[in-house]
């Protein structure tokens, strides 16, 4: 549009707003990036807990075969089948995959670390509490967790071959 100067009353000076840098990436985050599947998920939550992803693998598909919408008839909840309360006291939504996987990986670990890296104590825990294996001094009497302390260990032998520990 052209028009005559004598129009132009004044001219307002048009607001320009920067865009906000990127975040730099930090050498202390130590959260797992975005991945599209709960596999990826769980390979993440492994190497980031320095868990054997074989172990955490077997954990997951015992657990709920990976499915992300999961939920126990006892109210666990997504592919690491969390308590609500155990999810709370990890500071973890149990329904959303990436923080259900880390906190279960977490869960896990501390399980390990507790039993001393005893496996069986360990996912004798995950299972059943770590209050059951305390007072039976080891993998309690449960048929149930037997059979899945059991599952577990075997699909891990599976997939870690000689690496399982």
């Amino acid at each position: 549009i052209e028009l005559p100067p004598t129009q132009v009353s004044h001219f307002e000076q048009e607001e320009i707003i920067p865009e906000a840098p990127p975040p730099s990436p930090s050498s202390e985050d130590t959260s797992i990036k975005p991945a599209t599947s709960p596999r990826e998920l769980v390979e993440e939550a492994a190497k980031k807990w320095g868990l054997p992803p074989e172990l955490l693998h077997s954990v997951a598909a015992a657990e709920s075969n990976y499915r992300v919408d999961a939920v126990s008839p006892k109210g666990a909840v997504g592919v690491m089948q969390l308590m609500p309360a155990t999810a709370a006291a990890l500071s973890a939504d149990p329904y959303d995959p990436a923080q259900n996987i880390d906190a279960g990986a977490r869960y896990l670990r501390e399980m390990l670390i507790r039993y001393n890296h005893g496996l069986w104590s360990a996912l004798a825990a995950y299972n059943a509490g770590p209050g059951a294996v305390d007072r039976y001094n080891g993998v309690p009497p449960y048929r149930e967790t037997r059979t899945y302390v059991n599952k577990v260990y075997r699909d891990y032998q599976k997939r870690a071959g000689s690496k399982a520990f």
